[in-house]
């Protein structure tokens, strides 16, 4: 057994590397539906669907506890997986929560009623189906009241990123954050609500300005996730071997996740 970790591309390797350097010894089995990439275009049944056989294939390699490294996956998908029940014994977990915790400064497990927080302007960077979700923003509504969001949908960026035309994805990004600009002049916090975007966090800060906080989702995950396991031991199975799949050529996509990690990272078909 170990935990899943799973992305429809290489962003989740983010969550993965901060996972890896909060519990080195945790064996994980990481699975990118690089086939189906990028999902942040794709329709909801769609992004369930996928979400789902992708889930199954981590649960049947062993993992009982699977992270949704992918916040299009989370918005999507997450909700309507749990609704519908998940197996005895096993587990899915998002993105948003951690996020939301930090942001507003609350344990998940504090359910007293919504209430103002310090933050009162945020802005969301997230993938055209995030956006269109407004998962985040049921989510935060649980939480604090008075807080502005304004969603900004990424278009072209994950493509950039998994193609590795770093330049093109820099681009974007100061044009996405400039078009947000528009909307909300002065965002006191911003959210990357996309695991690929915080291998462009660097260009999201510079663009945005040094006074606002920017919020990257892989140490809140990884912080998170050591937390439940914590809690919860009896989810991280006894397995002592890690393992990458991927839905897509193997080859290109252990290249690619080289380059992005700077580290040799060899995916199998999954």
């Amino acid at each position: 057994m170990a935990v899943g970790i799973f992305d429809s591309g290489l962003g989740g390797l983010t969550v993965w590397q901060a996972v890896r350097a909060h519990m080195p010894d945790l064996p994980i089995h990481y699975l990118a539906d690089s086939a189906h990439a990028p999902y942040g275009v794709r329709d909801a049944d769609d992004i369930h669907a996928l979400t789902k056989a992708s889930v199954e294939r981590l649960w049947s390699s062993g993992c009982d506890l699977v992270v949704l490294a992918c916040n299009t996956a989370s918005a999507a998908a997450l909700r309507r997986m749990q609704e519908a029940g998940v197996p005895q014994g096993k587990r899915v977990l998002g993105v948003f929560v951690p996020l939301i915790e930090a942001l507003t400064e609350r344990d998940w497990g504090d359910n007293s009623p919504p209430r103002e927080v310090g933050v009162k302007n945020v802005a969301l960077f997230a993938t055209p189906a995030t956006v269109a979700s407004r998962a985040f923003q049921r989510e935060l509504a649980f939480r604090a009241v008075g807080v502005d969001v304004e969603a900004q949908a990424c278009g072209g960026v994950v493509d950039a990123i998994e193609d590795g035309d770093m330049i093109l994805a820099e681009a974007l990004v100061r044009s996405h954050v400039d078009a947000l600009k528009r909307k909300m002049p002065m965002p006191q916090a911003a959210i990357l609500g996309c695991t690929h975007y915080p291998l462009m966090q660097d260009i999201f800060q510079d663009a945005l300005g040094a006074q606002v906080t920017v919020f990257s989702q892989p140490d809140l995950v990884a912080q998170s996730l050591q937390d439940y396991l914590e809690r919860r031991p009896e989810m991280r199975g006894a397995g002592e071997t890690n393992m990458f799949l991927t839905t897509g050529d193997a080859k290109r996509v252990s290249d690619r996740a080289t380059q992005f990690l700077r580290r040799q990272i060899l995916f199998e078909a999954a």
